[in-house]
């Protein structure tokens, strides 16, 4: 019975918000990763953008102003990772931040001596457990001009790492997924990945993947999307992990 329930709020959910076609053109435009996908998985990453705009509130700080194609473009990139998940993966939470630009969050931290600081990083984007997701409406729109690099996915990786916990690089993994697998695949990366660093030389990865294994998770997610080819080709037993958990297959 919930289920059809379910089922009904979302058939009129896209009845009564359709996203109209000059939008869903315009996103389909700016997002190439989307532009990349056939016909009935545009038409599922729609429906799903759709029901994101409806559950999600989009929230522009500082003077910002997203009209209608801007936020279709959000959702749209916001959407690419739950593409064969469905939008259950991004419950328990309801806001967007949009910043834009980069922003530093003011918050203490407190130092291994028990020191308290302020923290003055400048981010594109942050993701809280049960919290906002706040990105850089500048770095959205980079999207694609750096390779690898789509903020949005980022943050929506980090997520869905935290649905089980801390962001600690290794989220809910599917019933036939290897645990151990998974963590020795990400492990061994990292390991050849840090040494490489530590000789250096150039890496296949943005560096910050190399921060922490939450962000090593978030940065690959980042390229399994955006150049899956490359991911592919220099990491390919990450991809092939990262294919099975999203259940995509990009390139």
């Amino acid at each position: 019975m919930f289920n059809k329930i379910r089922n009904w709020r979302v058939r009129r959910t896209i009845a009564r918000h359709p996203i109209a076609e000059s939008l869903w053109r315009d996103a389909l435009q700016r997002c190439p990763a989307a532009r990349r996908l056939g016909a009935s998985d545009q038409a599922t990453l729609r429906v799903l953008a759709t029901l994101f705009l409806e559950s999600k509130s989009l929230e522009p700080t500082k003077g910002l102003d997203l009209d209608d194609a801007d936020r279709v473009l959000l959702a749209t990139h916001a959407c690419l990772p739950i593409l064969k998940l469905g939008m259950d993966w991004y419950d328990g939470w309801h806001s967007v931040i949009v910043y834009p630009d980069a922003f530093i969050p003011r918050r203490p931290q407190i130092d291994a001596a028990g020191v308290v600081h302020q923290t003055h990083a400048v981010m594109a984007g942050e993701a809280w457990g049960r919290g906002p997701v706040i990105v850089s409406w500048a770095d959205v729109l980079n999207t694609g001009k750096k390779p690898g690099h789509n903020v949005i996915v980022h943050e929506m990786a980090h997520k869905l790492d935290m649905l089980n916990g801390d962001a600690n690089g290794f989220p809910p993994l599917h019933r036939r997924m290897d645990r151990r697998e998974w963590s020795r695949v990400f492990s061994s990366a990292w390991d050849r990945l840090k040494e490489e660093q530590r000789n250096g030389a150039d890496l296949p990865i943005d560096p910050y993947a190399l921060e922490s294994p939450a962000e090593f998770f978030a940065v690959a997610s980042e390229q399994f999307f955006e150049t899956p080819a490359a991911l592919r080709q220099h990491l390919p037993d990450v991809y092939r992990q990262l294919e099975q958990f999203y259940r995509q297959h990009p390139f």
